[in-house]
């Protein structure tokens, strides 16, 4: 199983990016961010198993994918990763969806 949440906002904030995705009716709010102490790491409001978990921001023209460290629950999606950070800065307005990948093996 996998969430495809569709972004209505992203906007950028001095190093990191905030915004609002939904899934079916209910809205979540996002924050994309460089790496902290912990590395490369997401949180979001979702059963997940305690292993990688594939991180994917994807429109028509872009996409920019990567195995982050599940950090466990959080009321928001917090993704932590320079690459996806980076990468957003440059094709902020170019994304349509996060995809979170929870279980690479089914």
């Amino acid at each position: 199983m996998h969430y495809s949440l569709k972004i209505k906002k992203l906007d950028i904030q001095q190093s990191y990016f905030v915004g609002k995705a939904e899934l079916g009716r209910k809205e979540y709010n996002v924050n994309i961010q460089g790496e902290g102490s912990k590395g490369k790491s997401i949180l979001f409001p979702f059963e997940a198993p305690e292993q990688p978990v594939l991180v994917r921001l994807s429109g028509p023209k872009a996409f920019v994918e990567e195995f982050l460290q599940y950090g466990g629950r959080s009321e928001w999606i917090e993704i932590d990763s320079d690459l996806m950070t980076s990468y957003a800065a440059d094709h902020q307005d170019e994304f349509d969806y996060i995809e979170i990948y929870p279980d690479i093996n089914e």
